[in-house]
């Protein structure tokens, strides 16, 4: 699939795994828009991926279903048109239940499952006006394996899953393929809680190589699911 001239929105763009999965899509000659909260780290990603005409920053949250309406709009307005939405936006807060505050539980929830409702409800229209496209979820092999300190991490996952098969039978007919893609350990702002050497965690860039080959399959194939983990990760014990 020729992706040069396509148009995609990429959620919590600016750094991490979503900035990887921008290069990687603006490499190929994709008109990338990049959502983020933050002004600054905007400013430092649309530097970084070369700026230019084919490269908009915006500043919205996905927590908030008018900013994102009005961002995809946006985008819609600026490039004529939607073929890509990356919902990558995501938190993460580790602490048991017992400590974790309603405000917390939240902010995770409505930033990992309730924002990806509202960006791929935003972007439905505009892809069933192209005939088409793609929905990609980022989600995480925590929602396969729950551990301590993670219960909300782990549940919106777990749900982002389930919200992604939905999806994807209901928008299937249209031309529209959803997948969700789940890693593992990432050498990002996630892992920074945990002790050691991030050598042999995946790379954002290994994350975005995935996406990049999903957009890429011919039209007449769907992979929905994508697990990818480190191929050598510590040994226990």
């Amino acid at each position: 699939m020729a992706l040069t001239g396509k148009v995609a929105v990429v959620t919590g763009g600016s750094r991490g795994i979503g900035l990887a999965i921008a290069r990687a899509l603006g490499a190929r000659g994709v008109q990338v828009a990049i959502t983020a909260t933050s002004d600054a780290t905007l400013r430092a990603a649309a530097a970084e991926l070369g700026g230019g005409a084919a490269i908009l920053p915006i500043r919205a949250d996905v927590r908030r279903h008018a900013e994102m309406e009005e961002a995809i709009g946006q985008v819609a307005g600026r490039f004529g048109g939607l073929d890509i939405l990356v919902n990558n936006a995501g938190i993460g807060l580790f602490r048991p239940v017992a400590d974790m505050s309603v405000d917390d539980w939240h902010r995770i929830i409505d930033t990992n499952l309730s924002g990806v409702f509202y960006c791929s409800r935003a972007a439905l229209p505009h892809l069933r006006a192209r005939g088409g496209g793609w929905i990609i979820n980022i989600s995480s092999l925590a929602s396969k394996n729950p551990f301590p300190e993670a219960a909300a991490y782990c549940a919106s996952k777990a749900a982002l899953n389930a919200f992604s098969e939905a999806l994807m039978q209901e928008v299937r007919h249209d031309g529209i393929r959803v997948a969700y893609v789940m890693p593992g350990s990432v050498a990002t702002e996630f892992a920074a809680r945990r002790p050691g050497s991030d050598d042999w965690r995946l790379s954002p860039d290994d994350v975005a190589q995935v996406v990049v080959d999903l957009i890429a399959h011919p039209p007449r194939s769907l992979p929905s699911a994508v697990e990818i983990r480190p191929s050598k990760p510590p040994k226990k014990g």
